[in-house]
């Protein structure tokens, strides 16, 4: 009786609660029989072409430029290096200058006048130098074996080393290495340090020291030595630029004069 009466109080207060033990049956066990079965495989990930590639996409434009370069040499393709040599002295006659044996580095002035003014480069400066070294090593060794082995005699017939321009090499390679380091910054750091290395080019050629292939061959060697050093290169002391705390802003005012104002913000 007292049974029935709890029941009852157990109803009036909260229906479902009370069940008969009867009528209770245990939980079905859990399904183990595909614990330790691998999961179904996603689907597969198309393969980029072989085009989309970083080693294609690093070496397609200097090898055009090469290739160019070297269909022209003496009086072959369509605007031989002959034919060039002809149209730059009648354009220009017998001027010379020794401005391109300056302006060779001057992407390299142009990186350090942008990092100065507190502009964040790509890489920090210990890994940028480590770039630059490689890029110059195979840059210098390219230019002097391929040099040797083609023996191309200069317009001017003061040696037989004309062949790819040095000058224009080292300027190319230097401007690629200045658009890698701050294209996310500007596009216009780039092009005005691929305008400094054309202009090389263009001096070598007035100079009456380089062919016309052979500075269009030189630009190719330039960019083709900055791409292979990037991507052989390995970032081992981090992303982090160091040195990105210090700035240096010209100044000029009416009671004081020009000056430099120096900023530095230690860590």
């Amino acid at each position: 009786m007292s049974r029935y009466l709890l029941c009852l109080l157990l109803l009036v207060a909260g229906p479902g609660i009370c069940l008969h033990s009867a009528a209770q049956t245990p939980g079905s066990p859990a399904d183990t029989t595909h614990k330790y079965q691998t999961a179904p495989a996603g689907p597969a990930q198309p393969r980029r072409p072989i085009w989309q590639s970083k080693v294609v996409r690093a070496t397609i434009v200097p090898a055009l430029l090469i290739g160019y370069g070297a269909s022209t040499i003496h009086g072959h393709g369509l605007y031989s290096s002959y034919d060039a040599k002809r149209d730059i002295r009648r354009a220009f006659g017998t001027y010379r200058t020794h401005v391109d044996d300056y302006l060779q580095w001057s992407p390299y002035f142009e990186v350090a006048g942008v990092l100065l003014a507190g502009v964040e480069s790509r890489d920090d400066r210990l890994n940028l130098a480590l770039v630059v070294l490689k890029s110059e090593a195979v840059m210098f060794s390219t230019v002097f074996l391929v040099k040797t082995l083609t023996h191309v005699q200069r317009p001017d017939s003061s040696d037989h080393m004309s062949f790819p321009s040095g000058h224009t090499a080292q300027a190319f390679m230097a401007a690629s290495i200045v658009h890698t380091e701050f294209r996310d910054k500007s596009p216009w750091y780039g092009i005005g340090a691929y305008t400094l290395a054309t202009s090389v080019a263009a001096f070598r050629m007035i100079n009456n020291k380089h062919w016309e292939s052979d500075v269009v061959a030189g630009a190719g060697v330039g960019i083709l030595s900055a791409h292979l050093a990037y991507l052989s290169h390995r970032n081992r002391w981090g992303r982090q630029p160091r040195g990105r705390d210090i700035g240096v802003v010209p100044l000029w005012s009416p009671a004081g004069g020009a000056g430099l104002s120096v900023t530095w913000h230690p860590k």
